[in-house]
């Protein structure tokens, strides 16, 4: 033991030059210098294992102070490295000034225990999921307190549900066929709503749920009429049996929509037409004050020249109003007719105004067909009584923004 401590005693005194990562020893003793990053260090006698791990330089002239287990006891030092005013770094055996002043100005708070909306007491704040439930009852109530439409007139909600046209709803209330709530209203402006209020007509359960919002863009054939009453045998509506027929398995739970023209087109007029069941997006679209342009091919009896595409272009007077065309064009002539064409544009959206435009210069259409509404054009692969679903692209070009 006495070898083992002279040993100890010649490699005590360490030369740093560099910030150096000191091992735990017990019994240390800290000479430090504030002009130099030179540091003495003495150590009580370690173990000789940890003796041959340390870096250890020749000793200086400077004895170590001497250290016994009875002044530091069995407390551990750590030494802090840190910084002075100049710029050296020196040891220290207590924390730096300003961490304690940190650590002493720090505010801890404890941490919020999370709550569930479900398990949520009075005065504690519920925290969202990260995941809502689809199917849960929370979730039908948020959805039903936030999204759900506010209720609407008993007239619009018939139309809606496919009852009938919005004046017909109104009439079967006048005549006292339909009740809300065990009560008959005979008032269309009353508010209600279909999930909540219990409705009858003639007898018959509302569906809770409205059907959903239905686009179509229908390529109208010759012969058929813009109507939707039950007596005419050949109207547009009835070009979509086939897609009637077909609802539930497509939206199996939803009540069938009720389906008509935007607008309309005469007997003998082929082409674009949208069909919906949406009377907003209808009175949008075909309202005068849309503004939104119309394009029609016009199919002319004999020849044309200059002096009829000016009569078009100067307009006439229909229905009290002088309409003119926005364009008025001559295209080229097919291989396969001798009959001139005529590209129109109109926006006025007068009831038979591009007929009227030619007859009015002295011409006769054989053939009218309206080929774009607004920046939606007629695809030439839907063929005549086809449709086609309106995408939400489709109808921003109709000027539709909802």
């Amino acid at each position: 033991m006495a070898a083992i401590a002279a040993a100890a005693a010649a490699f005590t005194t360490l030369r740093i030059s560099k910030p150096t990562v000191f091992p735990r020893r017990r019994f240390c003793t800290l000479v430090t210098s504030s002009l130099s990053s030179e540091f003495n260090i003495t150590f009580a006698p370690p173990k000789p294992k940890s003796i041959a791990q340390l870096p250890i330089t020749p000793a200086t002239d400077l004895d170590p102070p001497e250290s016994s287990s009875s002044e530091f006891g069995e407390q551990l030092l750590i030494p802090w490295i840190v910084r002075d005013e100049n710029g050296n770094l020196t040891f220290q055996t207590t924390p730096p000034e300003r961490y304690l002043r940190a650590m002493a100005e720090a505010k801890t708070q404890r941490k919020k225990k999370k709550v569930s909306a479900g398990n949520a007491k009075k005065g504690e704040q519920a925290m969202p999921s990260t995941v809502p439930p689809k199917y849960s009852k929370a979730a039908r109530r948020f959805y039903n307190e936030r999204f759900r439409e506010p209720p609407q007139r008993l007239a619009k909600v018939l139309a809606a549900a496919g009852v009938a046209s919005r004046r017909s709803s109104e009439e079967l209330i006048f005549q006292g066929k339909v009740t809300v709530n065990g009560s008959v209203c005979t008032t269309p402006q009353t508010k209600v709503d279909p999930g909540q209020d219990v409705i009858y007509v003639n007898g018959r359960r509302l569906a809770k749920k409205l059907p959903p919002k239905v686009y179509l863009a229908l390529n109208k054939p010759k012969g058929y009429i813009c109507s939707t009453g039950e007596k005419e045998t050949k109207s547009v509506v009835s070009l979509f049996d086939d897609y009637m027929m077909s609802w539930n398995k497509r939206y199996a739970g939803l009540p069938k929509p009720r389906l008509f023209t935007v607008g309309r087109l005469d007997v003998a007029t082929t082409g674009l037409i949208i069909v919906t069941n949406d009377g907003e997006f209808a009175q949008k679209i075909s309202h005068p004050s849309s503004n939104l342009s119309k394009e029609y091919i016009a199919t002319i009896d004999g020849e044309v020249n200059k002096k009829h595409l000016l009569a078009i272009s100067e307009g006439t007077v229909i229905e009290g109003t002088h309409c003119t065309p926005d364009v008025v064009e001559q295209l080229p002539q097919q291989p396969d007719s001798k009959r001139p064409r005529l590209r129109i544009a109109v926006h006025e959206g007068r009831n038979h105004e591009v007929r009227e435009l030619v007859k009015n210069a002295g011409l006769q259409i054989h053939a009218l067909k309206r080929v774009r509404i607004g920046g939606f054009r007629l695809p030439s692969d839907l063929t005549l009584g086809k449709h086609m679903e309106l995408s939400a692209a489709n109808l921003r070009a109709l000027g539709w923004k909802s």
